[in-house]
């Protein structure tokens, strides 16, 4: 009895009452016998979603190998009559788009799901679980329905996003749902409960037939015997970014390499963009990398990788803009899609697009007879017209001195809506001592946060004459010179000798070196002055040229006027332009940076020390635009970082090492991951299946949700959104279920035993997935084929919420259904 009494503290440990620590893997790895049921629970919940952040992170590294092995090519020679040699060199591809997407891709986004699936089976002695395979048909459910949903009302209201492979879609679309009819035939009819050798057999190799008749698709096999001459060269690239184009036989991709001269003037004319706005080099050269990148087509790995990247707080694939720059994102137009408009009114346009009214006055200068009494000065609004705007004005000394000269003015001129022109009279003071011509000063202001900007003529000369004749008019000076990257030439015409009366004098320019249409727009024109105006500018709008050129000229004659004007003796003028030497030298700058900032976002051009600094810092470094979330998300990802940054760079040796090591680290972490969502399920009471079907389906197919998001919004088309979830979702079936059957078929067989897998639960949601996978790509497939949406994706914003409502109740419904017969309050006997 003593002996006993002094064990009476130590808790006897009893294998029978060690709630959920049996049948497992790895875990629990330390004694938790005297621990609460609760406090486990919340633990394993942690440690799961932890897991979940780590498979995710390390899915990126993976992810950088696959596109690092997708991404070779080969050099070829083609044929073209303008280069040097009569031949260019291309880099050809060597992975088809289809086929990388169906295999290596679909690996890289499903491997999680695949490799629970292989070692629950290899780890339970070769049987069966439900875990593998509930997290394979419930991550096909999230996939289709419930990201399906979030990429339609994502898309901003009124635009659309279709697919653009619709046979690639179709294959996959009916393979998806093949898969799993597949599935319930084996399962419930041809050999219920057991799958034997040539079953597993057959649905393993549905997955290379997959690829194939994918392949075959893209190609047009189908539709052509032979491809056109102009499909051959279908899969031409460059060296660095990716830029896909869709042609009828597929998808082009091209990636641009910054020694390409239409790459390197598209650029160019970005850069200069920007040059003329208030920006630092670096704002510039980050705002032209955002672009640029963003405006790229890319993989579906692209998109998961930057999705990961945002979930761990790591470096983001596009550059970070801050609020000043952002602004100015949507106005910049892409080479391309440039008018003669767009090019001259970049810099001169201080509307910012039409978002701010812009004041100033008519004239830059006025003339007045003394005797008048009083002068006219219009003030003109452009820009923003549907809101009211106000401006001050006041007046300031120059040799006419205010209440000798002329009646000081201080006020407020009001705009109002739509309105466009207003007017202000000044009280001049007629006396009768003889005074020779006087000035003075009439300026606008504004106040910050009025909504207006003023205009280059802010400032209006008033001159107080003793004449009325209408004047002369001539060129203030023989010759001009301006720069290139103005845009814009102000030649200035002065009225001399009297402003009475409105005139107007008519012009034209004769090309000397400079070209008209080429260098300049000119040709005749009208420039008119209204009673007292003594000073107007003649615009001529310059083209810029993306190449360095010598210096250009051409002139203006005045040749006749009206309201009995005439021509002063400096009726010709010869305008030079140059080149801006410091603009060009800023535009350079921003050019190089911008190149830094792109071969840096490449995701297989990394060395280990490269991994480690981006593991040690939060966003990789990209600390200026880092925000409170990212520390936390950095944080909490920081021992994952780490210990992956050990893997091998994706850009060694082709990518492989990368590849089979983060394959091999997604594997032992999926075994972890596996028994912690066991034991969390067996701890608040969930059944394998219902915990597969939910968190764990849910946890491994969150990159891919932000992801698709991502595409939806960014890509043009609806094909890195939700075109590639059925190839995942098929590819998921007959590689993640077809080779983990065959291997534990084939060791069954040779024990000469049965391979037993339930139908039960897995069969119930197979058929529950197989009837909500049909409706959603049907109701897909209407989207497209009604008239008042035209789309897969987006739309009017009434059928985007009420599609996404539908998919979302469809994903709920199959949740509900399947975990009610699995609990059994649902009598349906399968299998």
């Amino acid at each position: 009895m003593s002996g006993n009494s002094s064990l009476g503290n130590t808790p006897v440990f009893d294998i029978n009452n060690y709630t959920c620590s049996l049948g497992y893997l790895l875990l629990p790895a330390i004694n938790e016998y005297t621990w609460s049921v609760n406090v486990r629970a919340i633990l394993y919940l942690l440690g799961l979603l932890w897991c979940f952040l780590g498979v995710a992170y390390v899915a990126d590294i993976f992810m950088a190998s696959i596109e690092r092995i997708t991404s070779k090519t080969r050099i070829v020679r083609i044929s073209d009559p303008e280069a040097e040699n009569g031949y260019r060199q291309v880099d050809l591809k060597v992975w088809n788009d289809t086929v990388a997407n169906l295999s290596l891709m679909a690996l890289g986004t499903s491997a999680p799901e695949i490799l629970l699936s292989v070692i629950e089976i290899v780890g339970n002695n070769m049987e069966s679980g439900e875990l593998g395979p509930g997290t394979i048909v419930g991550s096909a459910a999230f996939n289709l329905l419930f990201i399906s949903a979030i990429c339609i009302y994502c898309i901003p209201d009124g635009e659309i996003r279709r697919i653009a492979s619709v046979k690639v879609f179709a294959v996959t679309a009916f393979s998806c749902i093949f898969a799993y009819v597949w599935l319930a035939i084996v399962l419930l009819a041809i050999s219920p409960n057991v799958i034997e050798v040539w079953e597993a057999v057959l649905t393993f190799v549905f997955f290379p037939l997959l690829i194939l008749i994918a392949y075959a698709a893209d190609k047009n096999f189908f539709l052509k015997r032979f491809l056109k001459k102009r499909q051959e060269e279908q899969d031409v690239v460059g060296i660095q970014m990716n830029d896909k184009i869709n042609r009828p036989g597929g998808e082009v991709t091209r990636l641009h390499s910054f020694q390409d001269k239409s790459v390197d003037e598209e650029m160019a004319l970005l850069a200069k963009e920007l040059g003329r706005q208030d920006l630092s080099p670096e704002e510039a050269a980050n705002l032209l990398s955002h672009r640029i990148a963003s405006e790229v087509p890319h993989s579906r790995g692209w998109y998961r990788i930057n999705a990961i990247r945002n979930m761990t707080g790591g470096r983001k694939l596009l550059p970070p803009i801050n609020d000043t720059t952002q602004s100015l994102y949507g106005h910049m137009a892409k080479p391309e899609e440039k008018t003669e408009s767009d090019v001259v009114t970049v810099k001169t346009d201080p509307s910012q697009g039409g978002k701010k009214a812009v004041v100033q006055f008519t004239a830059a200068s006025v003339a007045v007879m003394e005797n008048e009494g009083k002068v006219r000065l219009g003030i003109k609004r452009t820009g923003l017209m549907n809101k009211p705007v106000s401006v001050k004005v006041e007046t300031i000394n120059g040799t006419a001195v205010a209440g000798e000269d002329y009646k000081a003015f201080e006020g407020t001129v009001e705009f109002k809506k739509n309105e466009a022109l207003r007017e202000i009279f000044i009280e001049i003071v007629d006396d009768f001592e003889w005074e020779p011509d006087e000035f003075f000063f009439v300026k606008l202001k504004v106040d910050a946060d009025s909504g207006c900007v003023l205009g280059p003529i802010s400032i209006c000369e008033v001159t107080i004459i003793n004449d009325d004749e209408p004047g002369t008019i001539q060129f203030s000076k023989p010759s001009y010179v301006v720069k290139e990257t103005g845009l814009k030439a102000l030649i200035p015409l002065v009225r001399l000798g009297g402003a009475d009366g409105h005139i107007s004098v008519k012009w034209q320019t004769k090309d000397i070196t400079a070209i008209e249409g080429k260098d300049y727009s000119g040709k005749e024109g009208i420039l008119e002055f209204d009673n007292q105006e003594t000073t107007k500018n003649l615009i001529i709008n310059l083209f810029e040229s993306n190449k360095a050129e010598r210096d250009e000229s051409f002139q203006i004659e005045l040749t006749e006027t009206t309201g009995g004007a005439t021509l002063g003796k400096i009726s010709k003028t010869v305008v030079t332009i140059i080149n801006d030497e410091e603009f060009n030298g800023l535009v350079n700058r921003i050019l190089n940076m911008t190149k830094a900032n792109l071969e840096a976002l490449e995701l297989h051009k990394t060395t280990y020390m490269q991994q480690f600094i981006e593991a040690m810092n939060v966003n990789g470094g990209q600390l200026a635009t880092a925000t409170f979330v990212d520390y936390i998300l950095h944080f909490c990802s920081f021992f994952w970082k780490i210990l992956f940054a050990f893997i091998p760079p994706a850009q060694y040796c082709g990518g492989w090492p990368a590849f089979f090591v983060s394959l091999a680290v997604i594997g032992l972490l999926t075994a972890i991951i596996g028994d912690l969502a066991g034991i969390f399920g067996c701890l608040i009471g969930l059944e394998d299946s219902i915990t597969a079907i939910t968190l764990v389906a849910m946890g491994t197919s969150m990159p891919d949700t932000f992801a698709s998001k991502t595409a939806a919004m960014m890509e043009k088309t609806a094909d890195n959104s939700v075109g590639n979830v059925n190839g995942s979702n098929s590819v998921n079936v007959f590689l993640g279920l077809g080779l983990p059957w065959l291997i534990a078929a084939i060791y069954h067989h040779v024990k000469g035993n049965p391979f037993i897998v339930p139908a039960g639960s897995l069969g119930f949601s197979v058929i529950i997935y197989t009837g909500t996978a049909v409706i959603a790509i049907a109701v897909l497939i209407g989207r497209r084929l009604m008239p008042s949406i035209g789309a897969e994706l987006g739309g009017p914003k009434c059928s985007k919420i009420i599609c996404s409502i539908f998919f979302l109740t469809l994903w709920v419904l199959y949740v509900i259904l399947s975990a009610l017969q699995t609990k059994g309050i649902i009598d349906v006997k399968i299998g």
